[in-house]
C-alpha cells in the first residue's frame, strides 16, 4: 500500500488504502503530523476491527488522510455501533432530557397562572420561540463540537480552548440577537389579532426575552463543552449524549429564567420607567465584544456572517407555534396543555437534534468535501430507506423512534404522580397523546435524513444549519398537534380541568 507516495509492504488481511489526490488542501497543513498513527492502528487487533467497520459502513474509505490526522491512536468510534449500543447511549440522555422537559412543563403549568403571564398574554408566544433557542444554539454548538472532537479537531489543548471559546462568543451574540427578534414577534403576533398596542409591555417582552436569551445560553453552553470533553474521555460518542443533555436542563433553567426575569421587570413598571430599557441596553452593548472574540476562530467566523438564515427562521417557526400556544393556554378549557407542551416539543426535539448530528458526523468522516460537486447525486429519501434501511443512520433512526412511547409513558406517568396539569390521564387522552407524539417524531426523523444530505450537497455544514429547522418544526408540530388533540378531546366529551388546581 502507498501512504503519502512511500511503498510500504502489505500483509495479508490489510486493505489497501491510496491517497486521494482529489482531497484539496484540507490535510496539506496536517502532513507534517506523524504519519505512524495509521501503522499503528493497523499494528493491534482492536484497530483493525474498527477500520473493518469504517469500511462497511462507508463502502470504501476516501479520506485516509483524514486518519492521519486524527493523533488519537484508535479511529472514531461512531460507525461501528450496532442497535443495542445506539440505544444504550442514548437511553439515559433521552430519559434525563425528558425529565427535564416535565420540570419545565411543571414549571409552566405553575406560572401561567402569575400575574404577568395573564396581563401580558404575549409571554406565552416567548416561551417555544426561546425554549428553542436550545436547538437553535445550544444543541448546534453541540453539534459543531462533538462532529470537531470526532474528526480530531480538539485533540490539543491549544485548538480545543479555541474553539471553545469561538463558539461561546459566537451563541451569545446570536442568543441577543434572536431574544430581541424573538420579543418583536411576539409584540407582532400579540398585537395583529387584539389590535392593542402598548410600548411598557412591549419594552418589558424586549428586556426579559434578551435577558433570559443571553443568561440561559451561557449556562447551558458551559454545560454543553463539559459533557463533550468528558465523554471524549471517557469513550462515550459525543453525538449520543452532548444533544440530549443541552435539553435536559435546557427547557428549565430558560423557563424558570423567564417567569423570573419577566416578573420582577414587570413589578418595575409600577416604580421605574428606566429599568426595562437600561436591561435591554446593557445585553445588545455586549454584543460587539462577543462579535470580536468570535471572529478570531475560522470556523465561527464563518458561522458569525453566513449562520443567521436558519436561526432567524427557526425563531419565527416557533413563534407560530407560541402564537398557538398563547390562544389555546389563554382559554379555561385548555389549561391542561401548559404542562405537557414542553415534554412533547422537547423529546421530539431531542430525538431529531440526536439524529441530525450523527448524520452529520458521517457525512463529515466518510462523504466527499462539502461543497464538492458529489458524482452520483442523492435522491430525495423513502420512508422506507430511511427508517428500515441497512444503513447505520436507518438503524438509529429506528432505535430513536421506538424510545417515543415508552418514554412518553414513564414522563405522563411522572407528571400524573406529581399532581401536575389540569388533566385526568385516562386511556383516550394517552391514545391521542402517543399518537401526536409518534407522527411528530416521525415526520421529524423522516425530515432530519433528507434536509441534512440535501445541505451536505449543497455546500451548507448541516451542523450550523439543519437543527435549527428541525427543532423549530418540532415546536410547531408539537405544539400543533397537541392543541389539536385538547380540541378534539374537548368536542368528544373529555372534559375535566380541574385536577391539580
Amino acid at each position: 500500500m502507498i501512504i503519502q507516495g512511500v511503498e510500504v509492504p502489505q500483509t495479508p488481511g490489510e486493505y489497501e488504502l491510496t491517497e486521494m489526490t482529489s482531497i484539496p488542501d484540507r490535510s496539506d497543513q496536517e502532513n507534517e503530523r506523524p504519519d505512524m498513527v495509521v501503522l499503528d492502528c493497523r499494528a493491534n487487533a482492536k484497530g483493525q476491527r474498527e477500520e473493518d467497520a469504517l469500511l462497511e459502513n462507508a463502502s470504501q474509505s476516501n479520506e485516509s488522510d483524514d486518519t492521519s490526522t486524527d493523533q488519537s491512536p484508535v479511529p472514531p468510534a461512531p460507525l461501528k455501533e450496532t442497535s443495542f449500543s445506539i440505544g444504550l447511549q442514548v437511553l439515559f440522555p433521552f430519559l434525563l432530557a425528558g425529565f427535564g422537559t416535565v420540570a419545565a412543563g411543571m414549571v409552566l403549568d405553575i406560572v401561567q397562572h402569575w400575574t404577568v403571564f395573564t396581563e401580558v398574554t404575549e409571554v406565552f408566544i416567548l416561551v417555544p420561540a426561546l425554549l428553542g433557542l436550545k436547538g437553535n444554539l445550544e444543541m448546534t454548538l453541540a453539534s459543531r463540537l462533538s462532529t470537531a472532537a470526532n474528526i480530531g479537531q480538539m485533540d490539543t489543548a491549544k485548538d480545543m480552548w479555541k474553539m471553545i471559546m469561538g463558539n461561546l462568543a459566537l451563541i451569545q451574540v446570536q442568543a441577543t440577537v434572536v431574544g430581541f427578534l424573538a420579543s418583536i414577534a411576539a409584540v407582532i403576533f400579540g398585537w395583529i389579532p387584539e389590535g392593542n398596542f402598548k410600548m411598557g409591555h412591549a419594552v418589558l417582552l424586549c428586556a426579559s426575552s434578551v435577558a433570559t436569551a443571553f443568561i440561559a445560553s451561557l449556562l447551558l453552553g458551559l454545560i454543553m463543552i463539559g459533557v463533550i470533553i468528558a465523554s471524549r474521555k471517557v469513550g462515550i460518542n459525543p453525538d449520543n449524549v452532548a444533544t440530549p443533555i443541552a435539553a435536559s436542563l435546557g427547557d428549565l433553567i430558560t423557563l424558570a429564567l423567564l417567569a423570573g426575569i419577566s416578573t420582577g421587570l414587570y413589578k418595575e413598571l409600577e416604580f421605574n420607567d428606566y429599568a426595562n430599557p437600561m436591561v435591554c441596553a446593557f445585553f445588545v452593548a455586549l454584543t460587539p465584544i462577543w462579535v470580536l472574540i468570535a471572529r478570531r476562530t475560522p470556523s465561527t467566523r464563518e458561522v458569525l456572517y453566513s449562520g443567521w438564515e436558519p436561526v432567524i427562521i427557526a425563531m419565527a417557526i416557533s413563534s407560530v407555534g407560541g402564537l398557538i400556544l398563547d390562544k389555546t393556554v389563554s382559554n379555561p378549557n385548555f389549561a391542561g396543555m401548559a404542562v405537557f407542551t414542553p415534554v412533547i416539543n422537547g423529546v421530539g426535539g431531542n430525538l431529531v437534534a440526536v439524529q441530525a448530528s450523527r448524520i452529520s458526523t458521517y457525512l463529515h468522516m466518510n462523504a466527499l468535501p462539502i461543497a464538492e460537486p458529489n458524482p452520483a447525486p442523492r435522491k430525495c429519501p423513502t420512508p422506507w430507506s430511511t427508517f428500515f434501511g441497512s444503513g447505520v443512520n436507518a438503524r438509529s433512526a429506528r432505535v430513536l423512534f421506538l424510545l417515543v412511547t415508552p418514554g412518553h409513558l414513564v414522563f405522563l406517568y411522572t407528571i400524573n404522580s406529581m399532581q401536575g396539569g389540569h388533566t385526568t390521564l385516562t386511556s383516550v387522552f394517552i391514545a391521542f397523546y402517543l399518537a401526536a407524539a409518534l407522527l411528530q417524531v416521525v415526520i421529524l426523523l423522516y425530515l432530519a435524513d433528507w434536509m441534512v444530505n440535501w445541505m451536505w450537497h449543497r455546500g451548507m455544514d448541516p451542523d450550523n444549519f439543519s437543527i435549527p429547522y428541525l427543532t423549530a418544526l418540532g415546536d410547531l408540530l408539537g405544539t400543533g398537534f397537541l392543541a389539536l388533540c385538547f380540541h378534539i378531546l374537548w368536542l368528544i366529551g373529555d372534559r375535566d380541568t380541574d385536577v391539580g388546581d
